[in-house]
């Protein structure tokens, strides 16, 4: 069991895992000091104009409640919890898509081009699946030759 462990442990995929895992760990406070410093400020800003006296998203959903039978159902934190994500995850898109576009801006012409050569270039399975037709149909060939000689 404990060499079972140790395989599943030093594939490359469960390392890159946590390596992803930590890198997202360390990128959540860049996303979280963006979002706190930045992107609040000014969603609070625009509603403190819809909402007079709300300074937050959370002043400005706070009396969305209902009760019944005396259990309170703060639907307003919901609400405010679906704005927050929706605004963290569309920082977090603009982020990616900026770094990606450097990525491709940054990236030498000729290295797109090594790379669909790279993806193009045949496998060794696909050669060998040739072969194999090619043998194949040689074989038959052969075969109605034989055929045909025998007939005369």
């Amino acid at each position: 069991m404990v060499k079972e462990f140790k395989e599943f442990i030093a594939r490359g995929s469960v390392i890159d895992m946590a390596v992803g895992i930590i890198i997202g760990g360390a990128f959540t406070s860049v996303v979280n000091a963006l979002v706190d410093g930045m992107i609040t400020p000014i969603i609070g800003l625009i509603i403190s104009f819809l909402f007079p006296g709300a300074e937050t998203v959370e002043d400005a959903t706070k009396g969305l409640t209902f009760i019944v039978n005396g259990v309170t159902f703060d639907y307003g934190k919901l609400i405010s919890a679906i704005i927050t994500f929706l605004i963290t995850a569309f920082v977090l898109f603009i982020i990616v898509k900026s770094v990606n576009k450097a990525e491709t801006l940054m990236s030498k012409p000729g290295e797109e081009e090594e790379q669909k050569e790279e993806e193009q270039a045949e496998t060794t399975e696909d050669v060998l699946k040739d072969i194999r037709q090619l043998l194949a149909s040689q074989v038959a060939t052969d075969t109605k030759d034989e055929k045909t000689e025998g007939k005369k």
